[in-house]
């Protein structure tokens, strides 16, 4: 049986991955997908700089095992590197290298351009709505 809720929930899945195509379609010029943009975007954003790869798992809400195999490529390429956690020897951080940095700076701006171009039809009063309905959508 088809509910308002339900309705909700599948076209968000939808909607949600058929963004993931067209940005990642669209960041594959700079060699990323969409998510490896968001683990970029997180690593840039905290005042950290650098978190434990269980920390980026949760914010992602993925697995830690899917943070280890999303993260490994961009460790290889140089985008991100490992760095010694000096609170807990057992486990490691997730930094931006410079390369990721220079990368992220640069991917920022396309990501600007892709974000205008995808939500075009809506007004700016449209797209706070919408934040603010995803925010009581996911609090506590």
């Amino acid at each position: 049986m088809n509910t308002p809720s339900t309705n909700f929930l599948i076209d968000n899945a939808l909607l949600a991955s058929r963004l993931s195509r067209r940005v990642s379609n669209r960041l594959s010029v700079h060699g990323i997908s969409l998510t490896e943009y968001l683990v970029m975007h997180y690593l840039d954003a905290i005042p950290e700089k650098a978190v434990p790869r269980i920390t980026l798992a949760d914010h992602l809400g993925m697995s830690a095992s899917g943070v280890t195999r999303l993260i490994a490529p961009m460790e290889k390429n140089g985008l991100i590197e490992r760095e010694k956690n000096q609170r807990d020897a057992r486990q490691s951080l997730v930094k931006l290298s410079a390369t990721g940095q220079r990368l992220y700076g640069e991917t920022r701006i396309s990501f600007g351009h892709i974000a205008r171009d995808l939500t075009r039809r809506l007004t700016e009063t449209d797209l706070v709505r919408l934040t603010e309905l995803h925010e009581k959508m996911l609090a506590p």
